[in-house]
């Protein structure tokens, strides 16, 4: 049998799979290091505190909703200089309740916004988007606490005209005694906050995550309202426009882990909806011709995880099965180790559902998890059944 066509699959395949997982963050690396010795960093203004408005969107989030309002009004900011909008579309509990009793100190400049009708978060976003007076925006998910730092942290790198957004850092909170699916969601995001730091040096972060993240108010455009990831579509669009978007590690946005496997899932598949339907609406972003090191970031980090190292990696598996047939050594080893590893991934499954916890399996069972999210997202999306107003997923 000619092996020359498996072996080629096998062993693109296998470069892909290893420079979209681990690959990227070694040449990223690398690029900063190079760019340290030849480029000097700008320094942003400590003391820039230009006016914020400061935009929490909540649907159904009783159980936090007072929590989140009082660590909002802690923040270290001039009060003079912040304003903040409470969103409640669409909520059905005591959330809507809850930010109209709350005793806000007189000083305290803020809105509430509420309409009965759930049109998702990006649906309340833009609703009160024309109310916004100040030159930089802030979201943040209800459900998250942020540091008192995190504004002045963030507004800061607006002192420098080529920043067009700011990316918080997102933390997972997790117990020693947390699942698979909770352990390898934290390993998961400081791997990502890593790559995040190494972008931003680099030249930009590729997305931020909603959980926080700032942008100029001038740079602001409407998104399609189908749109599933509205704040990677929105920061990305903002990048394209030529404006970097900085990294802040200093301004955190703390959640806990999702309360279950199936309640990581919900986010995971969504995640992936939205990605791949993130991939299209940015098309033009893959032209390295004309966006250079952001398209060379954008499909590094984010497309190829998307696209191409998921559709491989059960190809790379059976064209491994095959070469291995034909009796050569390190196709036969290597097929061993890829053999072990989903039985890892498998195993941790098992002990998951059985409320055993064996970290050894964390991380390739949440490999798979992902990966596994990624083609449930494209059936969802080409079947048109992932809407804006996903369930929202339980927190432990």
């Amino acid at each position: 049998m000619n092996t020359t066509i498996p072996t080629v699959i096998f062993w693109a395949g296998l470069f892909l799979v290893v420079y979209a997982y681990l690959g990227y963050g070694l040449v990223l690396y690398l690029l900063v290091q190079v760019k340290r010795v030849f480029a000097r960093p700008v320094i942003p203004v400590p003391d820039y505190c230009p006016d914020v408005t400061f935009i929490v969107c909540a649907f159904n989030e009783e159980e936090c909703m007072a929590q989140k309002i009082t660590n909002s009004l802690a923040l270290d900011y001039p009060p003079e200089r912040i304003r903040f909008f409470f969103v409640t579309d669409g909520s059905n509990d005591r959330t809507a309740d809850i930010v109209r009793n709350y005793s806000f100190p007189e000083s305290v400049n803020r809105e509430w916004f509420h309409e009965p009708e759930r049109r998702g978060k990006i649906g309340a976003f833009q609703r009160v988007m024309p109310f916004v007076q100040s030159p930089v925006v802030i979201s943040t998910d209800a459900n998250t606490l942020v540091n008192r730092e995190a504004v002045r942290n963030i507004v800061r790198h607006f002192s420098d005209p080529a920043i067009g957004a700011v990316a918080g850092e997102k933390r997972i909170l997790s117990g020693k005694k947390a699942g698979a699916g909770s352990a390898g969601e934290g390993i998961y995001w400081k791997y990502e906050s890593m790559l995040k730091k190494w972008d931003a040096e680099l030249w930009s972060v590729i997305g931020a995550a909603g959980e926080l993240f700032a942008f100029r108010t001038d740079l602001y455009e409407h998104v399609p309202p189908d749109t599933l990831v509205e704040d990677f579509y929105l920061t990305m669009r903002i990048a394209r426009k030529g404006y970097r978007v900085q990294y802040e590690p200093d301004a955190c946005a703390v959640e806990t882990s999702s309360a279950s496997v199936a309640e990581e899932m919900k986010r995971k598949v969504r995640i992936a909806a939205g990605g791949l339907q993130a991939v299209v609406r940015l098309a033009p972003l893959l032209n390295i011709f004309r966006y250079g090191v952001l398209s060379f970031q954008y499909v590094s980090h984010r497309v190829l995880r998307w696209t191409l190292a998921p559709l491989f990696l059960p190809v790379l598996l059976i064209v491994n099965v095959i070469l291995a047939g034909q009796g050569a050594f390190f196709y036969r080893v290597f097929l061993a180790g890829q053999l072990l590893f989903y039985a890892a991934a498998l195993a941790g499954y098992l002990l998951e559902r059985k409320e055993l916890k064996v970290k050894a399996f964390f991380v390739p069972y949440y490999f798979c998890l992902m990966n596994y999210a990624m083609y449930a997202g494209f059936f969802r999306l080409v079947r048109g059944r992932q809407s804006v107003l996903w369930e929202r997923a339980k927190r432990a």
